[in-house]
């Protein structure tokens, strides 16, 4: 009786010997595993911090070397598939192969050779020795010996993510015990290959955004002037510098009937594709509706119904009056067109539309809801160009007051949209209209200098700060050739 209690003892204690080493075995590769995950994972973080283009092909490569670390194999392969079963990218262990021969070769082992055994099969292939083994196939030309082979199936949970392939030219060179250790591995692998294909989908649709929004830049910068209108009597300049690829600011300076001068400057709510969609829209609005003639009745009663002044229109030219005021119509058709056709978008614009005759120096304008414009002179601010009604676009029915002003000789118009004042330096303090003004009110003898005084100013206020909205300016001053 002793002695088989003694012999249960023994063979409990054995089992219990096994059942430790087999415990040990699988913490080992556990841990093993993951020191594999971790050590992928920080490189991969590595890589995409630094933008490497090719991250997918790094991290399957770095990938693939772990794998060969851990086996001390001679060589490897590594597929990567999609979810239809389809090879998206590989590393194989033949590298002076042309795209043609790669593509054959890939081809050729998935039809017939182990990773294509694996693949159908999802579990573990393990060759001892590849001439008493037919999963393994020989590939024509083959410049290396293999006698021995293991292939790992790389699983995130019912998904095969990839097949890793490891290769060695002497028989029995992988244990079970590797083979192991390569499949909890593999597992612990799938997350980073998850992560790298992930990423390099995002990286392509990145780019192929970012080329859409760059042709999409493109196309804005050809709705603006490409040249200034030029004329004897007027320097004519712009500025325009989007937060995005794609803004909802614009300008435009076109010539009337009769020589005179369409001056625009606006700032479409929001920003970004929307926005500079709605900017195109509207930019094509006021030419088109600006160039139509509209005004009907007798001319004196229709200039005294639309009188910009309490006396009445500064310009001693009827017709020329009566020229600005059909161009400035424009304003209340692209409102209504506005309103009516895409209220449901909830978009306006503030907007400045000013028709300038540059014989006479006569500026009538309607200011929608837009920035101030200023007219300066020696002396600095002269003329402050205030709103004459509601943005552009949020409501049928407005009612839009037109103004006239006379500019002397040597004035300068100034127009910017909130991007100027609202610039924000790293501090997030604003460039204000307070700064604005100060610039403003020191003697200037060209549009042009204005403007780069005023931007050499802004933006070394902003410094390396993000710029979040748009900055645009128009410039114009008037002195006529005596």
């Amino acid at each position: 009786m002793q002695n088989q209690f003694k012999e249960c003892d023994e063979d409990e204690l054995e089992s219990l010997r096994q059942e430790v080493a087999e415990l040990k075995t699988a913490l080992k590769n556990e841990e093993a595993a993951f020191q594999a995950q971790s050590k992928l994972l920080e490189k991969f973080v590595m890589m995409a911090r630094s933008s490497t283009e090719e991250v997918l092909k790094t991290a399957l490569q770095m990938t693939l070397d772990v794998a060969a670390d851990q086996t001390a194999s001679e060589k490897g392969s590594l597929f990567l598939l999609e979810p239809s079963g389809k090879v998206s990218d590989a590393i194989l262990s033949r590298t002076e192969v042309t795209a043609e021969q790669r593509k054959r070769l890939i081809g050729t082992v998935i039809d017939k050779g182990l990773a294509g055994w694996v693949i159908r099969h999802r579990e573990l292939g393990l060759i001892d020795d590849t001439e008493n083994d037919d999963r393994w196939l020989t590939l024509p030309n083959q410049p290396y010996v293999v006698r021995s082979a293991l292939a790992v199936p790389i699983l995130r949970g019912d998904e095969l993510l990839g097949i890793i392939t490891l290769l060695h030219s002497e028989p029995g060179h992988f244990s079970h015990e590797a083979a192991n250790l390569m499949q909890v591995t593999a597992d612990q692998m799938s997350l980073v290959l998850e992560n790298a294909r992930l990423y390099s989908k995002l990286e392509k649709y990145s780019k192929a955004l970012d080329a859409e929004m760059e042709k999409g830049r493109q196309i804005q910068i050809d709705f603006l002037p490409y040249e200034m209108v030029k004329q004897p009597n007027c320097e004519i300049t712009a500025c325009f510098y989007p937060a995005r690829q794609v803004a909802g600011d614009f300008y435009d300076a076109f010539e009337l009937d009769d020589k005179q001068i369409g001056l625009v400057i606006a700032d479409v709510c929001d920003k970004g594709v929307g926005a500079a969609l709605f900017m195109a829209l509207m930019r094509s609005l006021i030419r088109i509706f600006s160039a139509e003639t509209q005004l009907r009745g007798i001319a004196h009663e229709i200039l005294e119904q639309h009188k910009p002044l309490p006396d009445g229109w500064i310009g001693k030219s009827m017709s020329a009056n009566l020229a600005h005021l059909n161009a400035l119509q424009a304003v209340t058709r692209t409102n209504e067109y506005v309103a009516e056709n895409h209220w449901q978008l909830s978009m306006f614009a503030t907007l400045f539309f000013g028709v300038l005759e540059p014989d006479t120096g006569i500026l009538t304008y309607i200011n929608g809801g837009h920035e101030p414009l200023f007219i300066l002179g020696e002396s600095g601010i002269k003329k402050t160009l205030k709103s004459t009604g509601p943005a552009v676009g949020m409501m049928a029915g407005m009612k839009f007051k037109i103004q006239q002003v006379q500019m002397e000789p040597g004035d300068i118009l100034i127009g910017y949209t909130d991007g100027v004042t609202e610039g924000k330096n790293p501090d997030g303090e604003l460039f204000t209209d307070k700064r604005l003004r100060s610039l403003l009110e020191q003697p200037c003898s060209s549009a042009c200098d204005l403007l780069e005084r005023i931007k050499t100013h802004l933006f070394a206020f902003i410094a390396d700060a993000p710029q979040f909205d748009d900055i645009t300016m128009l410039s114009v001053r008037w002195n006529p050739v005596k």
